[in-house]
């Protein structure tokens, strides 16, 4: 498929190719096709389908079945799946107990048991069957949560592993990976996402606030290349309205995150805060997402210190209202 493929006949192809592994979309908007199966659990609100990236909860004891418990609690019925409890769930090889201090090398023992661990990660990714990832799948459709994306950010893989990435994450029924944005790594991924026809997400820290970083260059690659747009980490780092940007990018934008910060010129700058304490106009991106009816998930990425009295469920239930509170 040439990166000179129109917007739309991509995603015409994208749909097709889902309709082939028996994931109907039913949006009918061909910026940003919805997935399939999502059962409204409890998380949709004036139109707007907020959900959560599982980072979330990375405080709190992980696994797939753990992931299905906090969406129950916090009423998340979308999610933005880190890749890491998917592949625990699938059997891959526990990583290395070994703790590096930054700037120190590896002794060459060190070294040769991440060697090791890499080719026996590689082994098991080539090795994963559909049989595994229906199973997990199966845990999130049957209690109506629907997985949108899935990140692995496979940019510096072997082809085979990014191949399986994609693959994984459409067994999944998302059709979207996730990489930090950058050029080299949309030239990287943006052929296999085209291979399988789905889409590479781009995902934003500070990125914007550098004198040459050129968004458009990114967007360029293909119209596979798509963005999962963090509204704080812009706020945070330029100052700038992300409400602006959204109206601009509408179409090339999957998905959001959503938190506040406060921005480049408070102290302490660019600093993650509870929501409403910090400066990150939320309440404008909502209310422009409902408005417009673009279909583009709003996920909740929990990053402010969780108090010892509370816990990282307790706070996302607390950021679901907020944003319920916003939209109705």
């Amino acid at each position: 498929m040439s990166n000179k493929l129109s917007r739309r006949n991509f995603i015409g192809v994208s749909t097709a190719a889902l309709a082939g592994a028996s994931l109907a979309s039913s949006c009918s908007t061909p910026s940003c096709p919805t997935v399939p199966g999502i059962h409204e659990f409890g998380s949709k609100f004036g139109g707007v389908q907020v959900g959560a990236i599982t980072y979330s909860w990375r405080s709190m004891p992980g696994g797939l079945e753990n992931i299905i418990k906090y969406c129950k609690e916090t009423g998340i019925s979308s999610l933005e799946l880190m890749s890491g409890d998917l592949e625990m769930f699938l059997g891959a090889p526990p990583r290395p107990n070994l703790r590096i201090p930054r700037g120190v090398a590896p002794t060459p023992e060190e070294r040769a048991i991440f060697e090791q661990f890499a080719a026996d990660l590689k082994a098991f990714r080539l090795g994963v069957t559909p049989a595994k990832v229906a199973a997990a799948k199966k845990l999130f459709d049957d209690v109506g949560i629907g997985v949108h994306i899935v990140k692995f950010s496979p940019a510096r893989w072997s082809p085979e592993e990014i191949d399986y990435s994609f693959a994984t994450t459409k067994a999944m029924g998302a059709i979207a990976n996730c990489e930090e944005v950058g050029e080299s790594a949309a030239k990287a991924l943006a052929p296999h996402a085209e291979k399988h026809g789905m889409y590479i997400l781009m995902h934003n820290h500070g990125q914007f606030a550098q004198p040459d970083f050129d968004i458009d260059r990114v967007l360029d690659v293909s119209p596979a290349v798509m963005l999962n747009f963090d509204v704080g980490h812009y706020y945070g780092s330029t100052g700038l309205c992300p409400a602006e940007f959204i109206k601009k990018y509408h179409s090339r934008i999957y998905s959001l995150h959503i938190k506040d910060k406060t921005g480049p010129e408070t102290e302490p700058r660019d600093a993650n805060q509870v929501w409403g304490q910090g400066e990150t106009p939320l309440e404008k991106v909502m209310l422009l997402l409902k408005k417009e009816g673009w279909p583009i998930y709003a996920d909740i990425e929990l990053e402010y210190q969780v108090k010892p009295w509370s816990n990282a469920i307790k706070e996302t239930r607390t950021c679901v209202q907020y944003l319920r509170n916003i939209l109705i």
